[in-house]
């Protein structure tokens, strides 16, 4: 396993893993797919993207970036997505702690999730069992994909 900065040459690849996130309608507030030109200029616009890969194949990514601005830019937010063939291998487990570590490195000092949706167990575990704490829930806060309102659980971590 090998966790590196994205290269162009890996755009269609994690543009076709965001989408799938983003197609699921269960975890990103995006509903708009990338394009290769909307893809290259969104993952170029991030403090750092970075992929996972496997034997030469990329199956993961995050992106890092500012939750906010001025006052606030202190405060990192980061996504994560990997490939639905290989979830449940801890890749991304191993993203989140990059993602930590390299959140520090940038200078941010508070790692926050803004919207992780109640029912994504598998992601609020992992948040949990690494030491972030869940700042409340907001009541029907995520709309998902079949129109229900579900209820988000932001998270922080003190870097």
């Amino acid at each position: 396993m090998k966790i590196r900065k994205y290269r162009t040459s890996d755009l269609p690849v994690i543009i076709e893993l965001w989408n799938s996130v983003v197609e699921a309608g269960d975890a990103f507030p995006q509903e708009e797919l990338l394009n290769e030109e909307t893809g290259a200029a969104f993952f170029a616009a991030q403090s750092c993207t970075v992929v996972l890969e496997e034997d030469d194949q990329v199956l993961g990514l995050y992106i890092l970036h500012p939750n906010n601005v001025g006052r606030c830019s202190h405060i990192a937010n980061a996504s994560y997505a990997i490939d639905a063939s290989v979830r449940g291998k801890h890749l991304g487990e191993a993203l989140v702690f990059d993602s930590i570590r390299k959140a520090r490195a940038l200078g941010f000092q508070i790692l926050q999730f803004n919207a992780v949706v109640e029912s994504n167990t598998r992601a609020r575990h992992l948040y949990e069992r690494i030491g972030f704490q869940q700042l409340g829930v907001i009541p029907g806060g995520f709309r998902m994909k079949n129109g229900k309102y579900e209820n988000i659980c932001p998270y922080y971590y003190e870097l």
